[in-house]
């Protein structure tokens, strides 16, 4: 495929402000769910997903967690200065160490209001008596953030932090939204923006689907703020988010058993095909984890297996003796992509013209508008906090 070729204008429809889902529902799993097998389009409850789903399928859904990225400082002339935080830069790149560091830390952040504040004047927050938070801006994006070490970084943005939610919803988080924009399984810190095809499952739809004997695995991709900017410009141009990912052995060992795999997420399915990815590049005798977002249109002309590639990433991991896997990805599946791992896809409904859009267009093809305006004539809920849907574009795929 000449991805050049690839219009916007093609993957773009009517989205009624009216349709966007502002608040979440009073119950996880009562959402709506579209069901969509091989060209036939039915409706359910979510919570019905658990008679959907093939017993012999693994279920594979991101456990990261969203912080409170969002600090507003206030100077003594009144004048708001909101920090957003983006990636950790010292004492780690990792997230997990970063954000468990006492004493002080740097990010790359996005500064708002950033005119307003001088690098040579600290900013500070007052949280409690004998407890100060300082931030110094190291450069344009680097913000060096100091506090007393009895604390985590972690306990500091729990005390002053407010939770990032999408820039659609027009809104400041309230109370609800603490424990509503996480899924029940979060537990890495590190996102700032919620795997949010994973809102919908509640503890009860997760013990019916272990009764039943549907497998689960857990892989970690800390979701960034790139995954809500629109789309400008072409596909090769068009800046795509880098993100890290942590995948352990027994996810791949349990990716060797099964073949009937369905990721809970687009950020799921991209951790996932970028897994493939990079046991080619082993193969190709590059052993750093970092896919490029145009690395599968140019890559594999030795059409590596799955389990090939799964097992050099395994041979990789048992030689270093590790049993996670740390990575990057910035992989950009649209129209022309085929798929490696995933049969199937659980997600929410998606911005028009959007990466996420190009994603499921890539996976179900040009039905993707059949699915669109089924939605929209049903009065499905969009976006982050919406209704949900099943895609599997294969019938065999999942028999």
């Amino acid at each position: 495929m000449n991805w050049n070729d690839l219009n916007l204008k093609d993957y773009q429809y009517n989205l009624p402000p009216g349709k966007v889902a502002k608040y979440p529902l009073k119950e996880r799993s009562a959402s709506k769910l579209l069901f969509y097998k091989a060209g036939e389009i039915s409706h359910y409850i979510f919570k019905d997903i658990v008679d959907l789903i093939p017993p012999d399928a693994l279920l594979v859904s991101n456990d990261t967690r969203v912080i409170p990225a969002r600090l507003v400082f206030q100077k003594e002339t009144g004048a708001h200065i909101e920090i957003f935080l983006l990636d950790p830069v010292e004492p780690s790149p990792l997230h997990e160490e970063t954000l468990n560091s006492k004493g002080s830390c740097t990010w790359k952040c996005m500064i708002g209001n950033a005119k307003r504040w001088k690098g040579e004047t600290p900013l500070t927050y007052f949280i409690k008596e004998g407890v100060m938070l300082e931030a110094i801006k190291k450069d344009e994006q680097q913000v060096i953030f100091m506090w007393p070490p009895l604390y985590s970084f972690s306990e500091i943005l729990q005390m002053v932090g407010k939770v990032p939610l999408p820039p659609y919803l027009k809104r400041e988080m309230n109370d609800e939204d603490k424990p509503r924009y996480q899924t029940v399984y979060s537990k890495y810190e590190g996102a700032v923006a919620a795997p949010t095809a994973g809102l919908h499952f509640s503890d009860d739809v997760m013990a019916k689907l272990q009764a039943k004997g549907i497998s689960q695995e857990y892989l970690t991709l800390h979701v960034s703020s790139g995954t809500f900017m629109p789309m400008k410009s072409s596909v090769e141009e068009h800046p795509m988010h880098n993100e890290q990912v942590v995948i352990t052995q027994s996810l791949i060992e349990r990716l060797l058993e099964k073949n009937k795999v369905i990721p809970v997420g687009t950020t799921s399915m991209r951790t996932l095909e970028s897994l493939y990815w990079y046991g080619v590049k082993i193969a190709l005798g590059d052993a750093e984890f970092h896919i490029s977002k145009m690395m599968p249109y140019y890559a594999n002309k030795e059409k590596i297996t799955l389990e090939e590639s799964l097992n050099n990433v395994l041979s990789v991991m048992k030689e270093k003796g590790e049993s996670r896997l740390l990575g990057n990805t910035e992989i950009f599946i649209f129209p022309g992509y085929e798929f490696k791992i995933c049969k199937g896809l659980i997600t929410n409904f998606h911005l028009p013209s959007s990466t996420l859009i190009l994603l499921v267009a890539a996976f179900v093809g040009n039905d993707w508008k059949r699915i669109y305006d089924e939605a929209l004539k049903k009065d499905y809920r969009f976006l982050s906090y919406g209704d949900s849907s099943l895609l599997i574009p294969d019938i065999n795929s999942l028999n």
